[in-house]
């Protein structure tokens, strides 16, 4: 029997941190996130991070454990998502992973990322080519085309050829081996569940979303993070409602435009994770968050062999 990985997702705001938190108790599970952002100490307003009464609830994993200078990357979360699953599994717990972030919720359902190993050296070398350099370059080393690589994007065309270069190969025979690796949870077996909601719903909790986290001093928490060093980690700083801070302090938004700026912002990101739900995320049951349902009903019985 493959032991078994429960996955909770859904766009921004949409209640899955209070979804998770009945379902895990009365399951007796724990918690493994997968948000991008919950990795930082301090980064906790702008980032709806569950509080300290909600992470007494359940066991939690992978929160709070990253300095704001420290980076994550995918490599490094699943390697501490596996260990953070094994040691679940162990106690003989069920595992509940629960987040937004597509990029890091992908590992659950296959590979993301391949054994091509870049030196530092090679990296500089690549990153110092002009972007025209960099893209005849790539495609003089796929003479039979780069397929559906973003070329208008400089930063994929880098990552590529630096790719090419360190392994040798082309984008074909890459893409063709990655294809065929095993994903790092292949030996476990995974259901996933998507929350939803109305549109307008799903606004209006953004809206109030919004003002709570104002309320609640996230100017106050962006002007002691950027003394640590916010700015330091750009996929930190560039996190929608810090960099709307940001701007604030920086005399670049006015405070009026704040709390909108941040929602507007927010429901771009949602449709962008609607889109990636949709288009990327495996077989999974899709549930109306706004609906009447009981927890027992977030996930379908599961028998797996």
């Amino acid at each position: 029997m493959k032991p078994l990985i429960h996955v909770l997702t859904g766009p921004t705001a949409v209640g899955k941190t209070e979804w998770a938190l009945r379902w895990a108790e009365a399951q007796g599970a724990e918690i493994v996130s997968c948000d991008s952002l919950l990795f930082y100490r301090g980064m906790d307003l702008g980032t709806a991070k569950p509080t300290a009464a909600e992470l007494a609830r359940v066991p939690h994993h992978l929160i709070d454990i990253c300095a704001l200078a420290d980076r994550m990357d995918v490599a490094r979360f699943v390697g501490l998502a596996r260990r953070a699953v094994e040691d679940i599994c162990a106690r003989g717990r069920p595992v509940l992973v629960t987040g937004g972030s597509g990029f890091y919720l992908k590992c659950f359902f296959g590979p993301v990322a391949d054994d091509v190993t870049v030196s530092a050296e090679l990296r500089a070398e690549v990153n110092a080519l002009p972007a025209e350099s960099a893209l005849a370059r790539l495609a003089s080393l796929n003479p039979a085309g780069l397929g559906e690589l973003d070329v208008a994007n400089p930063r994929r065309v880098t990552r590529a050829l630096e790719r090419c270069l360190a392994s040798g190969r082309t984008l074909a025979d890459l893409a063709e081996e990655f294809a065929r690796k095993p994903g790092p949870f292949a030996d476990f077996a995974v259901v996933a569940t998507r929350l939803d909601r109305d549109s307008d719903d799903l606004r209006n909790r953004i809206l109030a979303r919004v003002a709570v986290m104002l309320r609640s001093g996230l100017i106050e928490e962006v002007r002691r993070l950027r003394a640590a060093g916010l700015e330091l980690n750009p996929s930190a700083a560039g996190a929608i409602g810090y960099r709307e801070v940001l701007a604030l302090l920086d005399g670049h938004l006015p405070e009026a435009a704040l709390a909108g700026t941040i929602a507007r912002n927010t429901w771009a990101l949602v449709k962008k994770q609607r889109t990636w739900f949709r288009t990327q995320l495996p077989a999974h049951r899709l549930i109306p968050a706004g609906t009447d349902f009981g927890v027992g009903d977030l996930f379908p019985p599961v028998t797996v062999s």
